[in-house]
């Protein structure tokens, strides 16, 4: 269960750093309120998955999921650059997140 809470939240990221753009630095009210209450939700699963999932290995995944998903959002959204370089690094990162979760080791009773 763990690793759904991780993994919601960093989707949860994903979408809150999409509403930090449309809040324009929270100077419009709706977005702005909603990205709030993301960023909560998204912290508080966060915080579930360390009952189980080790801290360094946990915000490493947090953060490379969000970061590989707001990096997407960017290019099918906002037409940012996709080049070559830009996709072996996002790769790299999916690469390093597949390895922390197959590397996480069960955590003691």
């Amino acid at each position: 269960m763990a690793w759904i809470y991780l993994t919601m939240a960093g989707v949860l990221e994903i979408i809150w750093v999409i509403g930090l753009k449309y809040s324009h630095g929270f100077t419009i009210l709706i977005p702005s309120v909603i990205t709030a209450v993301l960023i909560l939700l998204s912290f508080f699963l966060l915080s579930k998955s360390f009952h189980s999932v080790s801290i360094g290995t946990g915000y490493a995944v947090f953060t490379g999921l969000g970061t590989v998903g707001t990096v997407a959002a960017g290019m099918l959204l906002w037409d940012e650059t996709i080049n070559l370089w830009k996709v072996f690094f996002v790769v790299l990162m999916i690469t390093g997140i597949i390895g922390l979760k197959v590397s996480q080791a069960e955590p003691k009773p």
